[in-house]
């Protein structure tokens, strides 16, 4: 079933590619709730959704692809969810997951057809480069903020914080080990990053275990999201489109972009195209769905699946042992409750993972400034906004005008003129 002497793997191989994929993504346990909390989700209920939609989005992908890609919550696509469109909109989160529902829906059925092909063709490279780069920015800037390293000011906005708090100071302390122990090239970085950032917590006694370590996997709020026609009309009713297109574009750029390096990387690309595409993209969309049913923000194919692959992973059996670890770590909910409480914990792997994408701006254009300039738009918007939707407006609205200035007017697919004048409606009418 998953081919696994014809991909030249062993049993033994993809078990230890399977553990060292999950030690490295194993910090979006953490991470992920501790976001979603910030909006109002309560804690339990997102990090029992987070294992849920990645228990069912990486079983789909093993199953029906065989690719060792893990599914998970996107990491920027949470910190949207919590601090743009949730506080922006001012709306409660059953609503906002209704919009994520709405989106995993739309993305299953473009899975089904053939113009999902068409809309990653459409849109500008650049423009895809930039989106990556932004939020590289946004979770960052959220890391910095969180940390207290980067503080509010009544004339400047922002300045930089108190170095003699001592949560600023553990927030150094686990960014030097965490980048550390990159440097050094060790499997899992992040994560052992954060266990050893907790422990200096421990005994400094800034993290506190009241509720003990181990527990039974509970959802509070039980399912939050479940009829699509309820959540058509939520999105309709609080004017979410823009939301929805975001969620959708970046989720097609993350899964696309993730899912053609790793497989390239393992050596499963058949006349450089993408076997299984529609079972890849299926499985994305039924973990985001599945996801925002329970209570957390979109998935993407996580590209810390590289780090199993890199260990000799090929196969679905990769990505099942991740699912059997993840269920595990469901049953210690209050250990992760108590770590995700100390931002200090956490906020290092916000503002590293940022560095990794950021690394998409070196792909743009430069030199032309009718691509250079939009893609810096929509690159500075995101954190200055605090919405990945306003810098991917201001992109697209940007490119157009300027491809017609330059007199390349047919240079530019009919969908970016449609999306533009869509994105330029809704900044001007439905904003709030």
């Amino acid at each position: 079933m998953f081919k696994i002497k014809e991909r030249n793997s062993s049993v033994r191989i993809e078990v230890l590619a399977g553990i060292t994929t999950f030690l490295t993504m194993a910090y979006i346990i953490v991470v992920n709730p501790m976001i979603l909390r910030d909006a109002g989700v309560p804690f339990n209920q997102g990090f029992t959704a987070t294992i849920i939609a990645t228990v069912i989005g990486t079983s789909c992908m093993a199953l029906f692809a065989n690719y060792p890609i893990v599914i998970g919550p996107s990491m920027g696509l949470n910190a949207y969810f919590a601090y743009s469109v949730i506080s922006n909109h001012h709306i409660p989160y059953v609503i906002g997951f209704s919009a994520v529902f709405v989106t995993g829906i739309i993305f299953l059925l473009l899975s089904l057809t053939s113009f999902r092909a068409k809309l990653i063709q459409a849109i500008p490279a650049n423009l895809k480069h930039a989106i990556a780069a932004g939020i590289g920015l946004f979770i960052t800037f959220i890391g910095l903020r969180l940390s207290g390293i980067v503080a509010d000011h009544p004339t400047n906005l922002v300045t930089l914080g108190d170095f003699n708090s001592p949560k600023v100071a553990l927030t150094l302390v686990g960014i030097v080990i965490t980048i550390t122990l990159m440097t050094l090239n060790v499997q899992g970085a992040l994560f052992i990053g954060m266990i050893l950032t907790g422990c200096i917590a421990f005994f400094t006694g800034k993290l506190h275990f009241q509720s003990g370590i181990v527990s039974i996997p509970r959802l509070p709020e039980g399912v939050l999201v479940y009829n699509p026609i309820q959540s058509v009309a939520d999105v309709i009713h609080f004017g979410l489109y823009s939301v929805v297109f975001s969620f959708l574009l970046v989720m097609l750029f993350d899964t696309t972009g993730a899912l053609l390096g790793i497989v390239r990387q393992a050596g499963l690309l058949k006349n450089d195209k993408l076997d299984r595409a529609g079972s890849a993209f299926f499985s994305d969309s039924i973990g985001t769905a599945v996801g925002a049913m329970f209570g957390t923000s979109p998935t993407a194919a996580s590209v810390e699946s590289s780090a199993g692959v890199g260990s000799g992973g090929k196969t679905g059996v990769t990505g099942l042992i991740v699912v059997v670890l993840f269920i595990v770590a469901a049953f210690f909910s209050p250990l992760v409750s108590a770590v995700s409480s100390v931002p200090a914990i956490t906020a290092p792997s916000l503002i590293i993972v940022g560095s990794f994408m950021i690394k998409s701006i070196s792909e743009i254009n430069w030199n032309d400034f009718d691509e250079a300039f939009p893609a810096f738009l929509v690159i500075v918007s995101m954190p200055l906004t605090s919405s990945i939707a306003n810098g991917i407006a201001l992109g697209f609205i940007a490119y157009p005008i300027m491809k017609f200035a330059k007199g390349k007017i047919r240079e530019v697919h009919p969908l970016v003129y449609i999306f533009a004048a869509l994105f330029l409606y809704q900044l001007i009418f439905l904003m709030n």
